[in-house]
């Protein structure tokens, strides 16, 4: 199945699901088939694909069953396993595992109902077909996390309840007859981030884990410091949605009954969207005892890494303190695409969804050599890494930074006014706010392109939503009409071609009540456009606010220049709040790391489709704009 990396909607809401982008054969049909035909006797040495085609080739299927502990849960946990072994082996000739733990595997869907034929889950059939797992001798394991599949207990989105699962796994793939006592995981999104907490737990046996655009921290999924996405209860209804799906007729009474856990027990539903709606701040236990990044310190397990870094899904938000914290060999490919697997075609061009060539080449000797002991026979770079022009280069870690610095931004004022209405306009303004609105005079500015296409300017007006006359009094209001929704700062034209890398923080001091929108914008001057490259949002505290952008890579060519902008929050994924108040800015400074490109070392790859595409969409007209006032950090 190819869900095409696109936001999948399972209940009312938007609702983003961390497994999208998914891979392998198309189900006939959504809905359950009417008289599925009976399943193969499962027998002590496993199903073959000869029996089943639902078994990958090669491979012989069983199922297990094993406890949990009860961490999150006040009842015994059991978890159920799909394991493919290599066909043909004895039942006591041990291999190297490849573990996978987390929500999809399910035999009836990974997010929906997909079929009522018993199968193992094909959510990586590409990985095992395509790296030939069970040729080179590894066993796959699939396990369901707790509220799953086949596992008992109540859902946990990556509590203490899934991080004993996660270990549970471990320890388990690690301590059978048939292993040799070395595990690796893998996974994409949701099952990577589960490898990054094994990679932070640390159990007994892990020696590998390849994570394929994971969350660095599940906090901001749902909320970017304090202020909620419009998916923070859409993501938990999802969750919900998966954890009741049912097995299929085919399957054992056991794996029904066990999958219809979540149905029998509707409170962990209800706990599950609780929970995740009303612990809102980043600081709270909830929260904490999911930090990722932070847990991340000191752990030592070899890591292979993929990130795009222009992710509508799982965003580069706190992967440099992930990475900054964990202590092990890390490798990575990182460019500017989707929520795309390291092995995806693109489905428009054909084209790598990522540019590159031979990842399965590339996770395969990474595996060998933290598995099996085996000197790979060729060095990949440590990290390959696509820039904003589409080269591809290597590098010995991520980021390199050749200057750090911290930039002086302009002050300024702006309304809290959130978003304009779809017309781009002020509708239902009174005459006497129309001519305020008229009359207001601004320089030059980027007019920023909305998700639909449309033109919006950057630099808001007021608008009617900004509360009752009996929450505002006139002088206030006049003061509002004159006081545009943003202001910008521009930087001098950079001497060099400068590469902005790392993770840039923001540090504001501001009056007012409100929520602040702060985004970078590339200008090319000869050309006149503009192209958003990094943003985030928070909501203001007394004093105001510090906050970190997302992880980036792009390069400003020689001569553009770099345009901040500060304001209320007019778009994107968040669910604006906006107080209708003005909000003043007596001072701002934006920490910049910058990285000289004289020493790029280039290394195999193409420009990955979606690059065309997000530049696309994300770059509208620039004006000549105002004198600089403000130097970028020279490599």
């Amino acid at each position: 199945m190819n869900l095409s990396a696109r936001p999948l909607v399972l209940a009312t809401g938007t609702a983003l699901v961390l497994g999208l982008g998914l891979t392998g054969p198309a189900p006939a049909s959504s809905a359950p088939t009417a008289s599925a035909p009976a399943a193969p006797a499962r027998a002590a040495d496993g199903v073959t694909h000869e029996e089943n085609p639902g078994v990958p080739v090669g491979a012989s299927w069983t199922e297990h069953y094993f406890g949990a502990a009860r961490a999150g849960s006040p009842t015994k946990v059991t978890l159920h396993a799909d394991v493919l072994r290599p066909e043909g082996l004895e039942p006591g000739e041990q291999t190297p595992v490849i573990l996978s733990v987390g929500p999809y595997f399910n035999h009836s869907g990974q997010t929906g109902k997909e079929t009522d034929e018993v199968q193992p889950s094909s959510r990586f059939d590409d990985l095992i077909d395509g790296a030939r797992l069970m040729q080179r001798g590894y066993t796959v394991v699939l396990v369901d996390n707790r509220g799953f599949g086949a596992s008992t207990g109540c859902l946990d989105w990556l509590g203490a309840g899934e991080q004993a699962d996660i270990t549970a796994a471990v320890d388990w793939a690690a301590s059978r007859p048939w292993s040799t006592g070395k595990v690796g995981m893998y996974g994409k999104s949701y099952d990577a981030v589960t490898g990054l907490w094994g990679a932070d737990l640390d159990p007994e046996g892990l020696e590998a884990v390849v994570a394929q655009e994971p969350l660095w921290n599940m906090y901001p999924y749902l909320y970017s410091n304090d202020v909620p996405r419009f998916n923070q209860v859409g993501t938990p209804a999802a969750y919900n949605s998966i954890a009741a799906l049912g097995g299929t007729s085919g399957d054992t009474e056991r794996y029904r009954a066990a999958a219809d856990y979540e149905q029998q027990h509707p409170e962990c539903l209800t706990r599950n969207t609780r929970d995740n709606v009303a612990n809102t701040s980043q600081s709270d236990d909830y929260w904490r005892l999911r930090n990722q990044a932070v847990k991340a310190k000191g752990a030592d397990t070899p890591l292979f890494l993929t990130q795009g870094f222009t992710e509508s899904n799982t965003k580069p938000e706190q992967m440099e303190l992930y990475l900054r914290n964990h202590q092990g060999p890390t490798r990575g490919w990182m460019g500017p695409w989707e929520h795309v697997r390291g092995n995806e075609v693109d489905a428009d061009t054909g084209d790598l969804s990522q540019g590159r060539k031979g990842f399965f080449g590339e996770v395969v000797r990474f595996y060998d050599k933290h598995l099996k002991g085996i000197t790979p026979a060729r060095k990949d770079p440590a990290f390959a890494i696509q820039d904003n022009a589409g080269q591809w280069r290597s590098q010995r870690t991520w980021p390199v930074v050749d200057t750090k610095r911290a930039v002086p931004l302009g002050s300024g004022r702006y309304i809290d006014a959130g978003p304009l209405d779809e017309a781009g306009g002020a509708e239902g303004l009174d005459a006497a706010q129309e001519r305020q609105v008229e009359a207001k005079q601004v320089p030059p500015r980027v007019t920023r392109r909305s998700g639909a296409g449309e033109g919006r300017g950057m630099d808001q007006v007021l608008r009617s939503t900004l509360g009752t006359a009996a929450e505002r009094d006139a002088a206030s209001l006049a003061e509002a009409g004159t006081v545009p929704t943003s202001y910008q700062t521009w930087s001098k034209p950079v001497r060099a071609e400068t590469r902005l890398t790392g993770t840039p923080r923001i540090a504001l001091e501001t009056r007012g009540t409100g929520q602040v929108y702060v985004s970078m914008w590339d200008v090319d001057p000869a050309a006149g456009t503009a192209t958003l490259i990094n943003e985030n949002v928070a909501a203001l505290r007394s004093e105001g606010r510090t906050f970190d952008l997302k992880g980036m890579d792009w390069t400003l060519g020689k001569g553009h220049r770099l345009v901040v902008g500060i304001g209320t929050i007019n778009g994107g994924s968040w669910n604006a709040l906006p107080s209708g108040r003005v909000v003043t800015v007596d001072a701002a400074r934006l920490t910049l790391a910058t990285q000289s490109t004289a020493d790029d070392k280039a290394t195999q790859g193409a420009p990955s489709p979606w690059l065309a595409r997000y530049v696309e969409d994300n770059t509208i007209e620039s004006g000549e704009g105002p004198a600089g006032t403000f130097t970028v950090p020279a490599p």
